[in-house]
């Protein structure tokens, strides 16, 4: 039974541990701000997730959560259990399935704790949401509305969503313009990366054959994308590309990634966060989809188009593929180029 609403005064929220995740977790932030309008909320995030969302309309207040720092192994949690301790939280709302997620806050004494009853943590929580109360082959983005409406949060659904500010945007064109990109040019992203592993990566080649294609088709510059463990794939598709591009990859905080991908026009990417940052900020996209279930992460939008092909082993879910990566070698960058003329409507040109 949740406290009344007007006797909660600072609500925490423990965010998920990807990026991706931590996007399509927002529309529920959306429902938990609506439904607590005056609380002070707070995100507890590890340190890219906190990135995203400082700032954030729906969230006052980001703590960082250093696993592999102050808050590493017993010590630091117990650490961590003390500085939210001080914060006098009200409630808190797990959105990870955990252990450990769990524990922290239980460890801080907070009187309200809702999460799912899974992974051993039930004793741990005052709210048990269970998973056999989500329909199957759902979207991330419902199961974790229904999460938190099962509390009695309510309001209205709201689209996910992520913020810049007016600085960050400004400072996105100039690090276009130093690139040699002009504004108001169209901006074409290339997105080959994949953190979870390299089963969900397509191929350099195919990703240079379709940047080249679609940036003739419609006078684009192309920007790639990705971390700087990522670098490597950037770099092979540039050359590729005869150095005709401009290569961040590697070269851009997370706000700014953002912000850049808020300026971007079309992406062409893997399934990854940075397609479901496109998605928050209504880029229209082709993802392509390999080893993973595009029914439940599949970006938000209605401006994006799905290429996957019905093989038997996918979706496995591997991080690494244990055979011939037939899921994504069947894409080709025909099947690409396709799919992202049809999503502008343009003919493709033979």
């Amino acid at each position: 039974m949740l406290p009344d609403r007007h006797k909660v005064r600072r609500i925490l929220i423990r965010a998920v541990n990807w990026i991706g995740d931590a996007v399509m977790t927002t529309p529920a932030l959306g429902l938990i701000r609506e439904h607590y309008p005056e609380a002070e909320i707070t995100l507890l995030a590890n340190p890219p997730v906190a990135e995203v969302f400082s700032p954030h309309d729906w969230v006052d207040k980001v703590m960082v959560f250093d696993r592999e720092g102050a808050h590493q192994g017993l010590r630091g949690r117990l650490r961590l259990a003390s500085e939210l301790r001080k914060r006098s939280f009200d409630m808190v709302i797990i959105l990870p399935n955990s252990f450990d997620s769990a524990l922290v806050p239980w460890l801080a004494g907070i009187p309200v704790r809702l999460g799912k009853s899974s992974d051993g943590r039930s004793l741990l929580l005052t709210g048990r949401y269970s998973q056999d109360e989500t329909p199957p082959h759902r979207h991330e983005v419902q199961y974790y509305r229904n999460l938190v409406r099962h509390f009695g949060i309510t309001g209205v659904d709201v689209l996910p969503r992520l913020c810049t500010t007016p600085a960050e945007d400004a400072a996105a064109e100039a690090l276009l313009a130093k690139g040699g990109i002009p504004a108001g040019a169209c901006v074409l992203a290339v997105n080959p990366g994949a953190t979870y592993g390299s089963a969900k990566r397509w191929y350099p080649d195919r990703f240079a054959d379709v940047a080249r294609r679609l940036a003739a088709e419609w006078q684009a510059r192309i920007v790639i994308f990705g971390s700087p463990g990522e670098a490597g794939i950037a770099a092979d598709i540039e050359q590729r590309l005869g150095g005709d591009c401009l290569n961040m990859a590697g070269k851009t905080t997370v706000r700014e990634l953002m912000a850049l991908i808020k300026r971007s026009n079309f992406m062409v990417t893997n399934d990854s966060g940075p397609m479901h940052i496109a998605a928050a900020f209504d880029v229209p996209l082709v993802a392509i989809f390999g080893p993973t279930d595009h029914t439940g992460t599949a970006p938000y939008t209605v401006k994006a188009a799905i290429v996957r092909k019905g093989v038997a082993c996918a979706p496995c879910k591997l991080r690494e593929c244990p055979t011939d990566h037939r899921c994504m070698t069947a894409v080709t960058a025909d099947d690409v180029v396709a799919a992202a003329l049809a999503l502008t409507q343009q003919p493709p040109q033979s």
